[in-house]
């Protein structure tokens, strides 16, 4: 999707998570979004969806995507 994206004039990023614990995932992915020029939509598959749901009240944020992915309960952060 990647390759596909940019070659349409879209700004991608790419986060990797170091799936050491979920707020740090969540960090990561919320300096990533700090370092964006406008508007994003975060795209998460699998336990990324538990990542993007929590970084998803990041400012920059317009949509959240899910594919294949947990998507937490309230008041159930971990997706567990």
């Amino acid at each position: 999707m990647y390759k596909i994206l940019t070659s349409d004039g879209y700004s991608v990023s790419v986060v990797q998570n170091p799936t050491i614990s979920l707020t740090g995932d969540v960090a990561t992915t919320r300096a990533v979004l700090d370092a964006q020029d406008g508007p994003a939509v975060l795209v998460g598959h699998s336990y990324g969806g538990v990542v993007i749901t929590e970084a998803g009240d990041h400012p920059n944020v317009d949509a959240l995507v899910y594919i294949t992915a947990f998507a937490p309960d309230a008041g159930n952060p971990s997706g567990h």
